[in-house]
């Protein structure tokens, strides 16, 4: 059933003062915070406080794996590079994914809430479950908006403009004063790939793989739920749009000069890796136990927040 689909998550969540008062007395005043909030703005805080969590915690992974994508080398030798970059370099090039990341799954998640609502309004009699996709496709599209910064993350995160590079500040400066905006969003069009189609599958899917899990009876159940629910996904969505995230890490390595197509990138990257697929995945097993534990962070970080609002 298409309504089944998209949107059995809210069937199988409990309500915010029934989750809270459960096992002893609420936490918070019944609706509190989402008074305060507003019914829809509350999913874009959630989404912002989760991605922040989650880019804490697993920025140093995220570091090693950017290391393999660049340059094909096995974990050990990424993590050597970044011990040799010392621990003051660690979290370099942090800020950029952590306002990227916060306003990108903030964008994710409450742009897919507005647009569903809108148009499942004015629709018609168009499939719940095509319409929802497609404003998942759309709040997808809508985060490429936010592109530079993970264009000055990569930059900053690839030690040979470690020189070059200062921080973000100074980063975005050098970009804009000697190459202009368009410089900013090199890498746009594997990010525009790989964000509609995730969303898609993501927010298609979240709903389906819930339902195949245990019943949880208690908060700390439905943590672990839905940790497994979004860790599953992202894992495996991770895998598919590997490929995609090895040619944007190329791309968007490159200051100045001219812009490549996607599938020249992607093929200059075959060629330099021997033509192996094997090679060009190099590092897809770290990015599955990141997406594993990243995804994880964040879905049940975000269905946890929206209970206690």
């Amino acid at each position: 059933m298409a309504v089944s689909t998209m949107d059995s998550e809210s069937a199988r969540t409990p309500q915010p003062q029934a989750a809270l008062a459960k096992g002893g007395h609420s936490l918070l005043p019944a609706g509190a915070l989402s008074g305060r909030l507003g019914a829809q703005r509350k999913h874009y805080v959630c989404g912002s406080i989760a991605a922040f969590t989650n880019i804490m915690v697993t920025f140093p992974i995220q570091k090693v794996l950017f290391r393999q994508q660049l340059h094909g080398v096995l974990a050990t030798e990424a993590v050597r590079q970044l011990q040799r970059d010392g621990l003051r370099n660690l979290y370099r090039g942090l800020l950029p994914p952590l306002l990227q990341k916060s306003t990108t799954v903030a964008i994710m998640f409450g742009l897919y809430e507005d647009f569903s609502r809108v148009l499942l309004d004015r629709a018609g009699g168009m499939p719940e479950l095509l319409t929802r996709s497609f404003a998942a496709a759309l709040a997808g599209t809508t985060e490429a908006i936010l592109t530079p910064f993970e264009r000055v993350q990569t930059l900053l995160q690839d030690h040979r403009h470690h020189g070059r590079f200062n921080n973000t500040v100074h980063t975005f400066r050098t970009l804009l004063t000697e190459y202009g905006v368009r410089e900013c969003y090199r890498g746009l069009v594997p990010i525009l790939l790989r964000n509609g189609p995730s969303n898609v599958l993501f927010f298609g899917l979240r709903g389906p793989i819930k339902e195949q899990l245990p019943e949880a009876s208690s908060r700390a159940g439905h943590m672990v739920i839905d940790f497994v629910c979004g860790g599953l996904l992202g894992a495996a969505l991770g895998i598919m749009f590997y490929p995609l995230n090895v040619v944007k890490s190329r791309a968007q390595s490159q200051v100045g000069g001219a812009f490549q197509p996607c599938r020249k990138v992607l093929l200059t990257v075959w060629r330099e890796r021997g033509g192996s697929l094997a090679m060009l995945f190099r590092g897809a097993h770290l990015n599955y136990h990141r997406s594993l534990l990243s995804w994880g962070i964040i879905n049940a970080t975000y269905e946890l927040l929206l209970k206690l609002m």
